[in-house]
C-alpha cells in the first residue's frame, strides 16, 4: 500500500468518524449546542480543528450528514415509485413519500440518530434550507408531487401546500419520537419501522383526503 493510499484511507476514516459523531451529538443535544471541539474530542481526534479542516463551517458539516443519508433514501423512493403501477391511489403516493425514510432507518440498526437530527434541521431556520436543497428537491419527489396533483385535481393550491407541510412535520417528528424511544428502551406503539410507516401512511392518507372547509 502506497503512502498516498494510506493517507487517503486515513482521511476517509477521519471524515466518517466526524460525520457519525456529529450526527449523534447533534441529535442528542442540538446542532448549535455542540461545538467543533466537542465533536473532535468525542470522535477521539487529537486535533481540535479537525472538524473545520475537513468540513469547514457547521452548515457544511450538516449538509454532509444529510447527503450521507439522502442518497440511500432516494434509492428506496425510486424503488417504491417503480412499483406503484399504472393507476396509483393517494395512498400509493403517500407510501412513496413516507416509507423510504423508515426503511432506511430500519437498515441502520439501533440506536440511530438521523431522524432526530433531521427533525432539528427541518425546524431550525438557519439550517432548514440545507434539508430542502439536499433532500426535498429530487426528481423522484417531484414525481410524487405530480402524482398528488393528478390524484386530487380539485384540491386548492394553498391547501395542497399546507398539507405537504403537515405531512413533512408528521414524518419528521413521528420518526424522531420513535427513534428516541428506541434509543431509550421505551415501548413504542408499533413493533417495527415498517409497521410505524404503515401507521403513518394511514394518518397522512387521511390528512390528504380530509374535507376542505373555510
Amino acid at each position: 500500500m502506497t503512502e498516498r493510499t494510506v493517507r487517503s484511507e486515513q482521511i476517509r476514516t477521519t471524515r466518517e468518524s466526524i460525520l457519525t459523531t456529529a450526527e449523534r451529538l447533534f441529535a442528542e443535544h442540538g446542532v448549535f449546542a455542540v461545538s467543533n471541539r466537542q465533536i473532535s474530542e468525542a470522535a477521539g481526534l487529537g486535533n481540535n480543528t479537525a472538524v473545520s479542516y475537513h468540513f469547514g463551517a457547521k452548515a457544511d458539516l450538516v449538509r454532509a450528514i444529510v447527503r450521507e443519508h439522502s442518497g440511500r433514501i432516494e434509492q428506496l423512493r425510486r424503488q417504491l415509485l417503480a412499483d406503484v403501477g399504472d393507476e396509483p391511489s393517494v395512498r400509493d403516493w403517500v407510501g412513496c413519500l413516507v416509507r423510504p425514510s423508515a426503511e432506511h432507518l430500519a437498515t441502520l440498526g439501533c440506536p440511530t440518530w438521523y431522524a432526530r437530527f433531521a427533525a432539528q434541521v427541518m425546524t431550525e431556520p438557519a439550517l432548514h434550507g440545507i434539508m430542502v436543497e439536499e433532500s426535498l428537491t429530487s426528481p423522484d419527489l417531484h414525481r410524487i408531487i405530480d402524482g398528488f396533483d393528478r390524484s386530487l385535481p380539485d384540491l386548492p393550491p394553498q391547501v395542497r401546500s399546507e398539507r405537504f407541510a403537515m405531512s413533512r412535520q408528521l414524518m419528521a417528528h413521528m420518526y424522531a419520537e420513535r427513534e428516541r424511544a428506541l434509543a431509550e428502551g421505551v415501548a413504542t406503539p408499533r413493533a417495527s419501522w415498517h409497521d410505524a410507516a404503515t401507521g403513518l401512511v394511514d394518518a397522512v392518507t387521511g390528512l390528504w383526503l380530509a374535507p376542505v372547509t373555510g
